[in-house]
């Protein structure tokens, strides 16, 4: 059409992984604020084997599970868009090649306060071929812990305890910003992935906020000190760690030592996730893909966009699962929630109006935003940027971003 503008989003993780086009009038001003290693290629199978035979601050995977009895192989859920199947053949074949049966290896889901994963999630996850081999479990945070003492902080130490009674345990994650930990991946798989609900809670709660932690903030990070003291204290012998595109493409590989793996891909996410900023927006659209189902992380990313004096949030997130079950911070009824769950008071900084797109509605998982009373739900582009059009008439600036759940913008961090 002559008289629009065009952007694409990714949608549907895990559903198919497809693309929502969207239309904005052509006298807006509109900018789509990529990530800069957008344009990466995806890694080949020669590049997954050269990141396995080339360990950082390890030895390989098959050397280092000669003679071992059991393996614990740890996997994030589906809150997080880490494409683990593409991984887990090449782990296997390196405890295959150490002669490691498969009645000896186990898959744990690092769920942390997180709901349960369903077979279908563990399928999607892993590949059917895992899920007809191999034990699969969820972890069970207020279960079967295990303690191995206070951290260095004193938070006490409590890790899942089939994992501990394991002699080789190996971790599959991503490497994308987060808000707390500067970025996930890493020793996350540990603290909060295998912990109990108390050692959850004091980590995240004690220690944050502060000002070293945050979205981009790395090095010197406390919570995230705290996560690899509890990794060394778990014993998590190696670290399997990717970065991937907008497509869920891995893009680059990191496999060794669980702080010195995670400082190396660190170095390269910083970058890789990096946004330039467009400020003193009108509008701002979210979209929310990697980690759809944890919307509440899209205002916080984008609010700095907006007009001083406030504008538009969109938070454009399609997930058929809707939003995930978080033991530690959702609601579990009116006014009733985790241990860290508390009642939104208003919108958004800078937010005059939040409208949330949801084809697939999940009214309750709103209230991580705003007061429902607040809130503007919408089903469909169509309505949402009519209601747009109405407010704002022939002129407006406006900023896409992609993926509001993994993206950062440098210029915003302090």
């Amino acid at each position: 059409m002559s008289d629009t503008k065009k952007a694409t989003l990714p949608v549907l993780a895990w559903y198919g992984d497809t693309e929502l086009e969207i239309e904005f009038p052509d006298s807006w001003d509109v900018s789509v604020c990529n990530i800069k290693g957008a344009s990466t290629p995806p890694l080949d199978d020669a590049g997954f084997r050269k990141a396995f035979a080339n360990p950082i601050g390890t030895k390989t995977i098959r050397e280092m599970a000669k003679g071992k009895k059991e393996v614990a192989i740890l996997f994030d859920d589906m809150s997080r868009g880490t494409p683990t199947a593409d991984m887990v053949p090449y782990v296997l074949e390196e405890l295959a090649a150490a002669g490691i049966k498969d009645e000896h290896i186990a898959f744990y889901a690092a769920i942390g306060a997180h709901g349960s994963m369903t077979a279908i999630d563990f399928t999607k996850k892993l590949g059917a071929d895992v899920m007809s081999r191999f034990r699969v479990y969820n972890h069970n945070p207020y279960e079967n812990c295990t303690s191995v003492g206070p951290s260095p902080a004193g938070i006490p130490m409590q890790f899942n305890a089939g994992v501990m009674m394991c002699d080789l345990k190996i971790g599959i994650g991503s490497i994308v910003p987060h808000p707390m930990s500067g970025f996930g991946g890493g020793s996350k798989i540990i603290l909060p992935g295998i912990s109990s609900i108390t050692t959850i809670d004091l980590n995240h709660t004690r220690l944050c906020p502060n000002k070293t932690t945050g979205i981009g903030k790395y090095e010197g990070n406390t919570l995230k000190l705290d996560m690899n003291d509890a990794a060394r204290m778990a014993g998590l012998d190696v670290k399997v760690d990717c970065i991937f595109n907008l497509k869920r493409q891995i893009t680059h590989l990191f496999v060794g030592d669980v702080v010195d793996e995670h400082v190396a891909g660190v170095k390269v996410a910083r970058e890789f996730f990096a946004t330039d900023a467009v400020d003193d927006c009108d509008i701002v659209i979210a979209n929310c893909f990697a980690k759809a189902n944890e919307m509440l992380l899209a205002p916080n990313v984008v609010w700095p966009l907006l007009k001083k004096s406030g504008g538009d949030m969109v938070i454009v997130c399609v997930t058929p699962e809707g939003q995930i079950n978080h033991y530690w911070s959702r609601s579990f009824g009116k006014n009733v929630g985790g241990r860290s769950y508390m009642p939104k008071a208003g919108l958004p900084m800078n937010t005059k109006k939040l409208t949330v797109m949801q084809p697939y509605p999940d009214y309750v998982g709103g209230d991580w935003l705003a007061p429902y009373d607040m809130i503007n739900f919408t089903r469909d582009w169509a309505t949402t940027i009519e209601q747009l059009k109405a407010a704002h008439g022939d002129k407006a600036k406006v900023a896409v971003i992609p993926d509001a759940t993994i993206q950062y913008f440098p210029s915003h961090v302090v």
